[in-house]
């Protein structure tokens, strides 16, 4: 079974408005409300694929019983623990002449609430896959993507790690299956500007010998560049199309990564579905559907 982990899920409402005007009352002109956090969008496009998975986080008050109403229509299921104190995120994203977002702080997780979500985790056994990404809420100790690898290590479960700087190089020595930074998160890890694959190869070589196993670097338009655990450096242009949204499109990439490599034991064909579906969804307005995946897949 695929798990994911969404420590602060949200819904995120995108706005837009025409020449949006500080200080007076402007109408929309579009609404959208979608399921937000990185665990869900990667469950969402396992589910688009045909995957199962389950997601796991924390929800609370109304909006965390939508959420949890929202996933099951979108196609998977969800294990979420309910926080007894406030109430899960709403996000506004407004769309105009500039973009501009407000996002709501979440509900107070506790310690106990921590301790549930390990208890869940103790299910997992030798085969799972579990996918551990995005940030962690303020009332979380920050080494809790630590925690949990450390708990599971040895177990044989394949853990993918898409998080920012200290989160992710914290985590190395636990070995992850599939890290996956963009050139410039993995340029800021080592205090650098990058220029060029062959630099971008070269450090993430250096993650690799601080731990991880595969590192898929993805480059927005110059497509993405994986190094393998047994030593290609794998090179994927990008899928053409015109982009709607990015929101969404890294998390995709990853689901895509996973399934791909499940299916077929290759990873060649793993960074082609990824590209494949991250581009699906960042011409989409939400996640990318299977039949633009499938389309832009025999593109590559």
């Amino acid at each position: 079974m695929i798990y994911t982990v969404t420590f602060n899920p949200a819904l995120d409402y995108v706005v837009n408005v025409n020449h949006f005007t500080l200080g007076q009352v402007n109408r929309t002109v579009g609404e959208h409300i979608f399921y937000g956090g990185k665990g869900i969008n990667v469950s969402a496009l396992l589910a688009n694929l045909g995957y199962e998975s389950v997601a796991l986080g924390f929800v609370a008050g109304f909006t965390g019983d939508e959420i949890e109403r929202g996933v099951k229509r979108l196609g998977f299921c969800s294990d979420f623990i309910h926080v007894k104190r406030g109430m899960s995120r709403i996000n506004v994203k407004l769309k105009s002449d500039q973009e501009s977002e407000i996002n709501g702080m979440g509900p107070e997780i506790t310690d106990g609430d921590v301790g549930e979500l390990f208890g869940k985790l103790e299910g997992l056994m030798e085969g799972d896959v579990l996918v551990l990404s995005g940030s962690i809420p303020a009332s979380i100790e920050p080494d809790i993507y630590e925690r949990i690898m450390a708990r599971l290590d040895g177990r044989g479960v394949r853990i993918a790690v898409d998080a920012e700087k200290d989160l992710l190089l914290n985590v190395l020595c636990y070995h992850p299956f599939l890290i996956k930074p963009n050139n410039h998160e993995l340029g800021q890890m080592f205090g650098v500007e990058l220029e060029g694959e062959e630099e971008i190869a070269a450090y993430a070589r250096r993650l690799q010998e601080r731990g991880a196993r595969n590192v898929l670097v993805s480059m927005a338009g110059d497509g993405a560049l994986l190094v393998t655990e047994d030593g290609q450096v794998l090179r994927q242009g990008v899928a053409k199309g015109v982009v709607k949204n990015s929101v969404g499109a890294g998390d995709s990439m990853v689901a895509g990564f996973l399934a791909g490599y499940l299916e077929t034991g290759d990873y060649g064909y793993a960074l082609k579905l990824g590209t494949a579906c991250g581009g699906a969804t960042a011409f989409s307005d939400g996640i990318g559907t299977k039949d633009e995946i499938m389309r832009l897949l025999a593109t590559l």
